[in-house]
């Protein structure tokens, strides 16, 4: 009995010593969201690596890196791969909401990790919610509440949907339209498209007839810089109606150009030049990519992702391979970063965090590359995110 004792001791000390970490960047590498990570995500996570000083203190840490094709059961079964064959620790990235919440279920059934700073559906930190996922950039309750809010107060009150045909657009617009009739609006009709989209004629014609003040897009990526080209082009602005971008990136704005893309209003939880450290970091970063680009809000929130939990490892004293517990520390302690600041993970697994409420420069306001952005609000962490008193998810006691 004695030697069985010692033995588990034994075991356990020497998984509280194990400093090897896998790290799996799951993400679209090739489609329509390939600008917003990509290849650009990987280089974030190896960032993280890098600065969480754990490579000089002697630990083993790899990423691997795979493209979900934005398909849910292309993205399960390269984590399931990866989590099976090559022992991997976490899953991070996973932009579309679809693969997040399905990677999201494999992860808890196999107690690894999904740090999800892609995946926009609030679902994730709501009614899907897990002990092993958690969301550490932006949600679609947030985007909601700042770009939704905003304009229905401005005057936007008449609402008509333009909707990516998947999980991510019906949580965006289910959000979005909850916030303008709570606040007095109405929704008057709206559309779905399918994912990638090229051409969007009969769905802005539909919102032109609306005669809505607002034509939300509920969408991302490629698909919403095509829809705002073309809502141009159908001259939807010029005609009195207002677009509203509910979910816009900086590598968006880059590809639109200042001239088509000024005016829009939206809202995100960083931007490369808020103040001189997340100047410096993203020039870092920037000079590390092939085409020069500045980071989007979900690669700075993968970075700061990585490195809380990276922190999280170290201060356990080495990797548990336990997903459930590692979160369960995660959430225990408080997060830090040069991109963020200081901030907290919530029993949901929703970080919280500041949002912005920005507007897209005109072109003779941009100073100097990548200049793009002004803030029109800043939003509390505490309004950014739902309220726990509202949240589904079964980790809350209520």
């Amino acid at each position: 009995m004695a030697v069985a004792v010692a033995g588990l001791a034994w075991s356990a000390q020497a998984q509280a010593q194990d400093k090897t970490v896998k790290i799996g960047v799951l993400n679209d590498m090739s489609s329509l969201y390939a600008d917003i990570g990509g290849p650009n995500s990987v280089i974030a996570a190896k960032m993280a690596v890098e600065d969480s000083g754990l490579l000089k203190k002697g630990w083993k840490i790899d990423v691997l890196s795979g493209d979900h094709q934005n398909k849910p059961d292309v993205g399960v079964n390269i984590a399931r791969q990866w989590i099976d064959v090559d022992k991997l620790d976490a899953v991070v990235d996973t932009p579309n909401s679809g693969v997040a919440l399905a990677v999201s279920n494999l992860v808890k059934e196999k107690n690894s990790i999904l740090i999800n700073s892609g995946g926009a559906s609030a679902d994730l930190t709501g009614k899907a919610c897990t002990p092993n996922t958690i969301s550490v950039t932006y949600d679609t309750y947030m985007l909601a509440h700042g770009t939704g809010n905003a304009l229905t107060k401005a005057g936007g009150n008449t609402w008509f949907f333009l909707t990516a045909d998947y999980a991510f657009g019906a949580a965006l617009e289910r959000d979005t339209s909850a916030v303008v009739t709570a606040d007095g609006g109405k929704v008057v009709g709206g559309v779905k498209h399918p994912i990638n989209t090229s051409d969007f004629s009969s769905f802005l014609l539909q919102a032109q007839a609306s005669k809505a003040k607002v034509v939300g897009l509920a969408n991302a990526g490629g698909d919403t810089t095509n829809a705002i080209k073309q809502a141009s082009e159908f001259g939807i602005v010029s005609g009195g109606q207002k677009l509203a971008a509910l979910l816009l990136f900086i590598n968006d704005v880059h590809s639109l150009g200042l001239k088509t893309a000024q005016g829009l209003s939206f809202t995100e939880s960083f931007y490369w030049d808020m103040n001189d450290n997340t100047r410096a970091w993203s020039k870092r970063f920037s000079a590390q990519t092939k085409t020069g680009s500045m980071p989007s809000m979900t690669v700075a929130g993968l970075y700061s992702g990585i490195l809380h939990y990276l922190k999280t490892l170290e201060a356990m004293g080495g990797n548990p391979h336990d997903g459930a517990k590692v979160v369960a520390k995660m959430k225990e302690l408080p997060t830090d970063d040069l991109l963020f600041g200081k901030s907290t993970i919530r029993a949901d697994g929703r970080k919280m965090l500041t949002a912005y409420l920005f507007e897209v420069k005109k072109p003779e306001e941009s100073k100097y590359p990548w200049d793009y952005y002004k803030t029109i609000a800043t939003i509390s962490p505490e309004d950014a995110a739902r309220p726990l008193s509202q949240s589904e998810c079964p980790l809350i006691k209520k």
